[in-house]
């Protein structure tokens, strides 16, 4: 009889070095049929030392160049597509020709069909076992803010250098470095095939990144010689976003996730250049017979790109993340973590006392509005009552100073803050040229996204004050179609060609206004600026240097936390409440509606949120009730200075 042995996959390792591959082969020997479940057990219990997580490098902050293949990685990220399931040799045979010695091999967190110089893989074999996985192609957080990455980067311990085991095709930069690119053009030959080609969106934000990237694009386009295929669309939702695109491929349980969720992943790095070689000569091959690959030249080159520019996870393990917030555990109601709410909430009262002062300092001294804008932010849908999203606040601040620079500055303050942002300049020429709804390109059979494409909790500031007269043409109407659907209905209808398709979503909308804004809104609140700095700049740069960063730390953990607590209203209030609204009825019948209790409420939930407090009592109710009077009574007072705008 011919000599059997079994074969482990090649060893993966951590990327400083450390060896992971021993519960691998150990789990394998003797073709154990649960070694799968061992390997996951055993990674999930080294994963809850002290720290542990902290050594795995991660693909967000540490380039390509510096990881080994094999090497055990993780990877903070977004779903932003899902590919068909494909199926894999889970267990495969090789055979040697001459000395018929047969060895089994397992096909689990690989790419390659691996066999020895003298082998060949046995197709026919009736150990051959196929298996299914699915792929996920995930994109960095959009909008991820750089306080984010770099806290990530400085509490991370994985000690990592160039890779000496691994010669890519091409040396791979460092994500955030492109200024050698700019002084070196001739480089941007190869480096240019990851940039996505935007159009033209050089005044999206205010800060002409995406304009340099559509020209670096275009450079790249050029120096592309006739016969190449045009440069890799990594298919980031945002222009000017830095970082790696992944395939991730999933094992199991891959129901529990769907298209943008924010996941972690730990798993084998696959970054052969075997892969590319490969995908090449298939295309080629299918050149010459159409009839031997159904899928079309596009679609294979969008879903077997060059490893190099997208490398593979192979996950052992995935986990869905309530945040992305550095400052705080990822899972706070785990019970080792109830301490840390515990402890930040005994000292809540001045962390909102100062945070309040500070805005108020941002919004030219108007109180009101800073109250309203934390209400703001630690506003999130925490249910749906049929198509309704409860918990929605999007705010339109509007007495802004128009064509200034006021309210870029309220976007960067709210990026200091937050963990994740985007500002859109809402003009005629950004309304008719960017693609804000994700469509389906059924040619390649992907998800192409767009910048409405953005995950949960994620601040949109959408600013109107360069808004001038024009004429909105049909892809502008729908753009600001879903502008408005996102804000009402908190969901976006993604193109589908022949349908569209639901996608619920969870956006914190800010508007700043000149007038009232041109979309819906749930609250607005009129500026009412009590300084006017002679020097805006200086004035909100003076700002962020002042706070401490100690200080700026309690604010972004303040305002993470709190939307991610439970509330309650007990029946007494509920009541109390009830009676509270006819009376309200009774004596102004005219002006109180149902939208103004709805809104009550909700103004009440999130200042009972925002001072600790879970639960409403009879106190928050009436400071509710009090802001919502002083708010309409300033817009009663804007509206008799201005006629009917507001």
């Amino acid at each position: 009889m011919p000599e059997v042995q079994a074969q482990p996959p090649t060893n993966p390792e951590w990327g400083d070095g450390r060896s992971t591959g021993r519960p691998v082969r150990a789990a394998q020997n003797g073709l154990n049929s649960d070694w799968e479940k061992k390997v996951t057990e055993y990674f999930k219990e080294k994963l809850k030392e002290s720290n542990a997580t902290k050594w795995v490098p991660s693909l967000n902050d540490v380039p390509l160049h510096y990881l080994k293949p094999n090497s055990f990685v993780k990877f903070r990220c977004m779903v932003q597509d899902m590919f068909d399931p494909e199926f894999y040799m889970g267990v495969y045979e090789t055979v040697d020709p001459n000395t018929k010695a047969r060895v089994l091999h397992f096909g689990k967190y690989r790419d390659i069909a691996e066999c020895g110089p003298q082998q060949e893989v046995d197709l026919n074999s009736a150990q051959t076992t196929t298996l299914e996985r699915q792929t996920f192609y995930c994109v960095p957080v959009p909008g991820e803010s750089a306080w984010v990455k770099e806290s990530y980067v400085s509490a991370s311990q994985a000690r990592v250098s160039p890779s000496t085991s691994y010669t890519p095709s091409r040396h791979k930069r460092s994500y955030e470095d492109d200024e050698d690119m700019d002084l070196h053009p001739s480089k941007q030959k190869d480096q240019h095939t990851g940039l996505r080609h935007t159009g033209k969106v050089g005044d999206l934000h205010g800060y002409g990144e995406p304009k340099r990237l559509e020209t670096e694009a275009s450079a790249g386009q050029h120096l592309n010689s006739p016969n190449c295929t045009p440069p890799l669309d990594l298919n980031f939702p945002l222009p000017g976003e830095k970082g790696p695109a992944c395939l991730v491929k999933v094992y199991e349980n891959w129901d529990c996730f769907k298209v943008n969720d924010i996941i972690e992943v730990y798993g084998i790095l696959s970054v052969d250049p075997v892969l590319s070689i490969l995908n090449n000569e298939e295309r080629d091959s299918s050149l010459l017979d159409p009839m031997e690959c159904m899928d079309t030249l596009e679609e294979q080159r969008v879903h077997s790109p060059p490893a190099s520019l997208v490398p593979r996870i192979h996950v052992i393990l995935a986990q869905k993340l309530q945040h992305i917030n550095p400052l705080l555990p990822a899972f706070l109601k785990e019970e080792e973590n109830k301490s840390f709410i515990s402890g930040f909430m005994s000292e809540l009262s001045p962390v909102r006392a100062e945070l309040l002062g500070f805005l108020t300092h941002a919004l030219l001294g108007d109180s009101l509005a800073a109250e309203y804008l934390i209400l703001h932010l630690i506003s999130t849908v925490y249910t749906r009552r049929d198509v309704l999203p409860l918990g929605k606040f999007t705010v339109n601040l509007s007495g802004c100073p128009r064509n200034s620079t006021f309210t870029e500055h309220i976007y960067q303050i709210i990026q200091h803050l937050v963990p994740a942002s985007f500002r859109l300049q809402m003009t005629i020429e950004n309304m008719n040229l960017l693609k804000l709804i994700p469509h389906k390109d059924y040619t390649a059979n992907r998800l192409v996204s767009g910048i409405l494409q953005l995950s949960n909790n994620t601040s949109l500031v959408i600013d109107e004050t360069h808004l001038e007269q024009g004429q909105l043409d049909t892809p502008g109407v729908h753009n600001v179609t879903a502008l408005g659907n996102l804000i009402t209905w908190q969901k976006v209808d993604y193109d589908f060609n022949y349908h569209q398709m639901e996608f619920p979503c969870n956006i914190n909308v800010l508007i700043t206004s000149e007038g009232r804004s041109l979309l819906p809104s749930d609250c607005q609140v009129h500026l009412q600026p009590q300084i006017i700095p002679p020097n805006m700049e200086e004035y909100m740069s003076s700002l962020l240097t002042a706070v401490l960063p100690s200080v700026l730390n309690k604010f972004r953990i303040y305002l993470t936390l709190l939307r991610l607590l439970d509330y309650s209203i007990s029946d007494e209030i509920t009541k109390a409440v009830e009676e509270d609204f006819v009376e309200m009825r009774k004596n102004d019948p005219q002006s109180i509606t149902a939208d103004d209790l709805h809104r009550l409420l909700v103004v009440a939930r999130f200042l009972s949120l925002s001072a600790g407090q879970t639960t409403l009592s009879r106190e928050r109710w009436l400071r509710a009730k009090q802001l919502e009077s002083l708010r309409k009574t300033r817009l009663q007072q804007q509206k008799c200075v201005n006629g009917n705008e507001l």
